[in-house]
């Protein structure tokens, strides 16, 4: 005689194998930390991709609708910043430079909350400090790389849409400030080193700064995954 017995829920526990979009991300780093976990992923950004793999090289909002379960995005920042608005302002500057720079800004603005409006059930949208804060809402979470093994003092926001905020995996110090060209300014100095990293290209340092820190990455795909 055979006894039947219930069967065990043997894979109640597996992760489910996520169809991710890692948005506005040529580096491939976010992407990478995903598919070690076994998630189909997909990074997506005009510019081609640092690493080879799944990468779509186009207007991400051409795609925002293909099924995708988690969308992570870096939009970019250059006029959301609040260095960035600091520009509407600047010195000697022209109307016509001030009004190209609002435009610009709105319309970062505009694209930045298409990808939140996306029809993706899990969302993520990263940026620092800026115009998003005041003129959508706050963060629901800021982060820094010290607090995933990284030695740095970067102040990084994160509006999220049905996902946890994000645990700090390793606690490190912070990187040391030091003057910003004799202006009394303190900055980090990880922010200053970008600079000779980049020889000088501010078109280099802004991408060497975009790219996000492995501990962060990791901790993303450890967490939201």
């Amino acid at each position: 005689m055979v006894t039947m017995t219930k069967p065990r829920k043997l894979f109640q526990n597996r992760k489910k194998r996520m169809k991710v979009l890692v948005a506005c991300e040529f580096s491939g780093i976010v992407r990478d930390a995903f598919l070690k976990r076994g998630h189909d992923v997909w990074s997506c950004d005009i510019l081609p991709t640092e690493r080879k793999g799944q990468h779509i090289q186009d207007d991400v909002l051409k795609h925002l609708e293909d099924g995708w379960d988690l969308m992570i995005s870096f939009p970019p920042c250059t006029y959301l910043t609040n260095a960035g608005m600091c520009n509407l302002t600047r010195k000697n500057s022209d109307e016509k430079y001030r009004d190209n720079r609002r435009r610009l800004m709105l319309e970062a603005f505009g694209f930045v909350i298409t990808l939140a409006n996306a029809p993706i059930d899990k969302i993520a949208i990263e940026n620092p400090v800026g115009y998003i804060n005041t003129h959508w809402r706050k963060p629901d979470q800021i982060i820094h790389p010290y607090q995933f093994g990284h030695s740095v003092n970067k102040k990084t926001c994160f509006w999220l849409k049905d996902l946890p905020k994000l645990t700090p995996t390793k606690m490190v110090e912070k990187d040391k400030t030091v003057i910003w060209n004799g202006t009394g300014k303190k900055i980090s100095k990880w922010y200053k080193d970008t600079l000779w990293q980049g020889n000088g290209d501010l078109s280099e340092v802004s991408k060497i700064r975009s790219r996000t820190f492995q501990g962060i990455a990791n901790a993303m795909a450890k967490q939201w995954g």
